[in-house]
């Protein structure tokens, strides 16, 4: 246990009981996406095609009885992402295993910064430590792109929004770690609001007001409409058939310009298509509201993360 000092100098620093996951703190906004049941579904399904139940070589090395001390270190500057999973992936294996976590989800850490230690059986550390950092790598690794890009555009009005362009059955705790990383999501899903997009207007002949009415008519009362348009007469007819958000794609920065002049703060303007961290600041100085980034989630490198064990 961390002493009275200690968590005095370091809110985050605390011990995690077993099976106790809800009793990490989070800022507010940050809740963890997924139930009890969800979690410890995921994580077996991790460890066994990880085989980690049956991991020969640590069966047959290391006595039944040892007990270990490892902690779990960034290696490089970053956002921390995903310690719930890792904690379970411990906890599956271990159930006695006592936790100490140093950087909870959302937090910045440096290189050679501790995340979490941890004590319990040996095997069972052995065993758990690739699904534990796969976990953690991926999500922290979008996390850190998220805070890069957030980082870009400080002082502006814009915020750094999310795609759909997720890991098949990973949507939720990839765009979890996108909010850890200071960033906004998205849509969740195709159901969540409606987007009208070139190939939908090509169903009613270009006809934008058709399309939003359309759509009105269907959605749920409240729902937000989105049309997205590649050129600034596009955006025109979009605002005067009553668009709530306009979708501006791939267009010039002075195009971005004329837009938000045009649009004079009717319906959100969010940009997307060829943003990069080079990019983004001007992108978010020529005054639009939301600018999408799919790099966040399909293109975020890992980040390095370890397991060291103490001799």
């Amino acid at each position: 246990m961390a002493s009275p000092r200690e968590e005095q100098d370091n809110p985050y620093r605390h011990v995690v009981t077993p099976r106790s996951l809800r009793a990490l703190r989070h800022e507010e906004g940050l809740l963890f996406p997924l139930s009890y049941e969800e979690t410890t579904a995921l994580v077996r399904a991790a460890l066994d095609e990880d085989g980690a139940f049956d991991d020969v070589t640590t069966i047959a090395t290391v006595r039944s009885d040892r007990r270990a001390h490892a902690t779990l270190v960034a290696r490089q500057p970053g956002v921390v992402c995903g310690v719930m999973l890792a904690i379970e992936a411990s906890r599956q294996l271990d159930e006695s295993v006592n936790v100490r976590v140093d950087a909870e989800d959302g937090s910045r850490v440096g290189g050679a910064t501790p995340v979490l230690f941890l004590t319990g059986k040996a095997r069972a550390l052995l065993s758990d430590e690739r699904v534990a950092l796969n976990f953690m790598q991926r999500l922290s690794g979008i996390a850190t792109l998220t805070r890069q890009y957030v980082d870009a555009i400080a002082g502006t009005r814009a915020k750094i929004l999310d795609t759909r362009k997720t890991t098949p059955g990973w949507r939720r705790l990839e765009k979890y770690a996108v909010r850890a990383g200071g960033g906004t999501n998205h849509r969740m899903n195709l159901s969540s609001c409606v987007l009208i997009k070139d190939n939908h207007l090509a169903a009613v002949e270009g006809d934008v007001a058709v399309a939003i009415q359309r759509s009105r008519e269907h959605a749920a009362p409240g729902v937000k409409v989105e049309v997205e348009c590649d050129r600034v007469e596009q955006v025109e007819r979009a605002l005067a058939a009553g668009a709530d958000i306009i979708l501006i794609d791939n267009m010039s920065l002075d195009d971005m310009r004329a837009c938000v002049k045009l649009v004079g703060g009717r319906a959100k303007i969010e940009a997307s298509g060829g943003v990069t961290r080079d990019r983004v600041r001007a992108i978010a100085e020529t005054g639009v509201d939301w600018i999408s980034v799919g790099a966040l989630t399909h293109s975020a490198p890992a980040l390095d993360l370890a397991l060291d064990f103490e001799p």
